[in-house]
């Protein structure tokens, strides 16, 4: 049989791909080079070409968690603004569903006090969370009782924490909550905050 040869980011792909099964398995203090190595089935020297040291690479598998759930969360273009939030929600919720290991490890990194790894997650939470004031008009915004001022992205800020913070307990005790149900609750959340504190344009 013939072997497909690679090209140099194709490879880099790859070992990315296995870092986050890696990341699964074991969280980022254990994810070494030489583990890599070991289960790339290649030499410690070649990784090398490809992440400078260690640090290189944790950053690395981090910034392709990073993109995966900003990627795999994109909205649809059509719609009103909570379907498009319901299913971003559930692409949400299925990713870490699924990821659920390797996501918390990213929590971890991200809350662990290194600069870079919050910048990482940060970026990706800003990217998430900037999408629901693109995505809508003017007029969309107002019926969630949203405006897309500094107030507007705080408390859609508080919301993200709070659906992170609740579809990780979730995931670890689902406490009779049905995944359809949780999804309600979450994408009905976002106009209750709002609507109760009823921001007014800046």
């Amino acid at each position: 049989m013939t072997r497909t040869r690679l090209s140099p980011v194709e490879r880099r792909a790859q070992l990315l791909d296995l870092g986050m099964v890696l990341l699964a398995e074991r969280g980022l203090d254990d994810l070494s080079i030489d583990v890599l190595a070991e289960h790339a089935g290649i030499s410690r020297g070649l990784l090398y070409h490809y992440f400078s040291d260690k640090r290189d690479f944790h950053l690395a598998v981090l910034r392709r968690m990073s993109e995966e759930v900003v990627a795999i969360t994109a909205p649809p273009t059509g719609g009103t603004p909570m379907t498009r939030m319901m299913a971003s929600l559930e692409a949400y919720v299925g990713f870490v569903g699924t990821n659920r290991a390797a996501y918390a490890s990213f929590l971890r990194a991200a809350r662990s006090g290194d600069a870079e790894f919050h910048q990482i997650y940060e970026e990706s939470r800003t990217a998430l969370l900037d999408r629901i004031f693109e995505v809508s008009d003017a007029e969309e915004l107002a019926a969630l009782g949203l405006y897309d001022d500094p107030r507007g992205h705080l408390l859609v800020r508080g919301w993200s924490a709070l659906v992170e913070e609740t579809v990780m307990a979730w995931l670890e005790d689902p406490a009779g909550l049905s995944r359809e149900e949780l999804l309600t609750l979450l994408t009905a959340a976002l106009p209750g905050i709002t609507l109760a504190v009823q921001p007014t344009p800046r």
